[in-house]
């Protein structure tokens, strides 16, 4: 697979590609993320309305987690403080109170990323999105929020079937308890103690055209590191499974 991303860096692996989105680096305040050009509008994906409450289409699923992927991605860059507090506003999604950005070009940037990557998810042509958390002191990869993305390809060859059998709640509540995690993770994760950019990768099938705008980048992986395992969800037709990765503090 191959890493897709708004953004470069070692060698991918053979059977895939990650990309990144094209964009310099940008500044908010002390902090920065990198940040693409964007001509579609802000806010999250609406749910499918071929999909039911007891039945979820290949389309359904994909916006399913296109829209966890954008609140997961907000919620990240909030919680670990890669931009200012005031930048973001709470809302209530999934029974559970989230933050969003309010900046105009990380709006935009994000809005841009997840649409690509709802495309993809419809296509089952993804195969994991990768967070980077950069220090701009030192260019060093600080943590490694990485979901990997099992599509169900027989969805993709029987579009005309009928919806799989697992109910939107049921699914909205397991990607729930993966938000709630991600919230928690500030009790265990270093603190970031130097201003910080984010990279978004996102690893593709080998064979696919990379799209106008992106580029193929290196994985970024994080020298003496540790993880933490974080939980998965399934919609019967993709299923995400989660893990950070963070550079570790040697003891004195």
């Amino acid at each position: 697979m191959d890493p897709r991303t708004p953004g470069g860096g070692a060698t991918s692996p053979p059977t895939s590609s990650a990309l990144r989105l094209l964009l310099g680096c940008w500044f908010s305040k002390v902090r920065a993320g990198r940040s693409p050009v964007s001509n579609r509008g802000a806010g999250s994906c609406a749910v499918d309305m071929e999909s039911t409450l007891t039945g979820i289409t290949l389309k359904g699923s994909a916006e399913l987690v296109a829209e966890f992927f954008s609140f997961g991605i907000n919620n990240i860059l909030y919680q670990r403080g890669i931009y200012p507090p005031e930048t973001f506003t709470r809302v209530t999604h999934y029974d559970m109170p989230l933050y969003v950005t309010t900046d105009p070009k990380l709006k935009n940037y994000l809005t841009n990323v997840v649409g690509q990557l709802k495309d993809w998810l419809v296509d089952c042509t993804v195969q994991k999105l990768v967070i980077v958390i950069i220090s701009l002191e030192t260019n060093e990869v600080l943590e490694r929020w990485q979901f990997d993305i099992q599509c169900d390809k027989t969805a993709k060859e029987s579009r005309n079937s009928c919806p799989r059998e697992k109910s939107i709640k049921a699914i909205q509540k397991e990607i729930q308890i993966i938000i709630r995690q991600i919230t928690a993770t500030v009790t265990f994760l270093p603190v970031l103690e130097t201003d910080c950019a984010f990279d978004l990768l996102i690893y593709t099938d080998k064979d696919m055209e990379v799209p106008e705008k992106w580029e193929e980048s290196g994985p970024q992986l994080i020298a003496k590191s540790e993880q933490v395992l974080l939980r998965s969800f399934d919609t019967a037709i993709h299923k995400v499974s989660s893990v950070v990765t963070f550079k570790r503090v040697d003891s004195v």
